[in-house]
């Protein structure tokens, strides 16, 4: 049986009279819980403070499809009481015992009578509760830097493996077009040729590769077109395969009046083994081309990842916003592909570099703009199920950024066409643990750490404006 003598044992109530533990005794129930056995759920009604008279309880958070542990609490310890003094309806993690539980649970009237009579309890709550919002805050933070990186690393790895799958796909034709091209310039050399022919020819392969880095990108109809005329120009004058050749020949942007010159200066008889060895000479440098393409892109990416971190870099140093910008969006790519969400880049190139943490500020980015994309998302799948006319603007998903100074500040603007905040929860959208999502999908800790990094770190200041069709985070960082 539960006496007054067992509550004093809880460090929490030991300067208590007995007449104040009686009516905490009276006030309370006792309930036991079994190794393994579910205390509070997440997304439970937060209406009890609890204190661990015996055994020992985790405290656990559901994130996607994983559970990550934020605390064990061992006897003689309260625990429960974050979600009641900061003022939310539900418990935003669950506890279940680890071993046999005994529990005295007060209802928050109780728990708040409590605190109002009782200085010395009142006192230690506080004490706690800085140190264990301090501790979950940290778990939290650590673990949404975690899901943030593994996002980002998913996209970078699609975004490589784009460039790395078509330059090997490059290397592999290449090597083909090699095989090839080896007899066809052995068999050329065999031919009978005057140096002046050989001195042409040695001149037409510079011409066709310089026509074929330089040529216009045509439109489908006239690049058939084309073809068509080229392939009736080669039928006639006896060259094998012109069905082959034509397309080459038009992408590298040459024409009849080009072949006619090559008809001149060369007899019929090599006619077809010269625009053959061209043909392969052109689909050569193209796939050696593709390959500096694919190379360079992973190469930008790489750089990306570097300047997102700031590898190898002081964390105060003097930056530039835009590269920041860039970077940010280089390594969102793949999500905005993926969703369609056009970016509109408003920048002020005239805005100075200023002193900053890099690293932290591309956290900031990150956040608000991912946050955008998610709500032009969710707004657009709603549109396309008939959702009315509210989001119809954001059937056409679009973020703008824009940049400016303002006199010794600089602005950074982050707009969106979404559904917007709605006006009653706008004051809350940076209290750490508010959040908007269904259990299971987070803390809602991103909007804080935007908060605790411009405001805290940088002592900026970051302003929310939201309607339907225009949400706009500000965010002024002091030159």
């Amino acid at each position: 049986m539960l006496d007054t003598n067992t509550l004093r044992e809880v460090p929490l109530f030991s300067k208590l009279s007995d007449k104040q533990l009686q009516w905490l005794l009276d006030e309370g129930v006792e309930v036991w819980r079994q190794p393994g056995e579910l205390h509070r759920s997440e997304g439970d009604r937060a209406d009890h403070v609890f204190i661990l008279l015996e055994g020992q309880i985790k405290i656990t958070q559901k994130i996607g499809n994983q559970e990550i542990l934020l605390a064990i609490y061992d006897a003689k310890t309260l625990f429960g009481e974050l979600p009641v003094l900061m003022g939310q309806e539900y418990f935003w993690a669950s506890g279940r015992a680890v071993t046999q539980c005994h529990i005295f649970q007060l209802t928050n009237k109780t728990f708040w009578e409590m605190l109002s009579s009782c200085t010395c309890v009142m006192t230690s709550i506080l004490r706690t509760m800085a140190e264990r919002l301090q501790e979950v805050q940290t778990i939290s933070q650590h673990r949404d830097r975690l899901v943030s990186l593994g996002t980002l690393a998913a996209g970078l790895a699609h975004e490589l493996n784009n460039p790395a799958s078509a330059c090997r796909r490059a290397a592999d034709r290449l090597r083909q077009t090699r095989q090839v091209l080896q007899p066809l310039t052995i068999k050329l050399n065999q031919q009978q040729m005057t140096c002046t022919q050989k001195v042409f020819v040695a001149d037409l392969q510079k011409d066709a590769v310089a026509r074929a880095r330089t040529a216009a990108k045509l439109d489908p109809l006239a690049q058939s077109d084309l073809e068509e005329e080229l392939v009736q120009w080669l039928e006639a004058h006896a060259v094998t395969n012109p069905w082959k050749l034509a397309p080459t020949f038009v992408t590298s942007g040459l024409d009849i009046e080009w072949l006619e010159n090559v008809r001149k200066n060369i007899s019929e008889g090599l006619l077809s083994s010269v625009l053959t060895w061209i043909d392969v000479t052109l689909q050569e440098t193209g796939l050696l081309d593709e390959i500096d393409q694919c190379t360079a892109r992973i190469s930008t990416l790489v750089e990306a990842v570097k300047d997102y971190s700031y590898m190898d870099k002081a964390p105060l140093q003097e930056i530039d916003l835009h590269e920041g910008i860039e970077t940010t969006l280089t390594i969102l790519n793949h999500k905005l592909k993926r969703t369609c969400v056009e970016v509109i880049r408003e920048f002020d190139c005239e805005i100075p570099r200023i002193f900053a943490y890099g690293n932290e500020l591309n956290q900031v980015w990150t956040n608000l703009i991912d946050n955008a994309i998610d709500a032009l998302v969710a707004a657009t799948e709603e549109g396309s199920m008939g959702a009315g006319d509210k989001l119809s603007q954001s059937l056409s998903p679009k973020i703008w950024i824009r940049t400016n100074c303002e006199n010794d500040l600089l602005l950074v603007e982050i707009a969106d066409n979404g559904p917007g905040i709605p006006q009653e929860i706008q004051s809350r959208i940076f209290e750490p643990f508010f959040t908007t999502k269904g259990v299971g999908q987070g803390t809602g800790l991103g909007l804080h750490i935007v908060y605790r990094i411009v405001v805290g770190q940088h002592q900026g200041d970051i302003r929310l404006f939201s309607h339907p069709g225009d949400t706009r985070f500000q965010i002024r960082l002091p030159i």
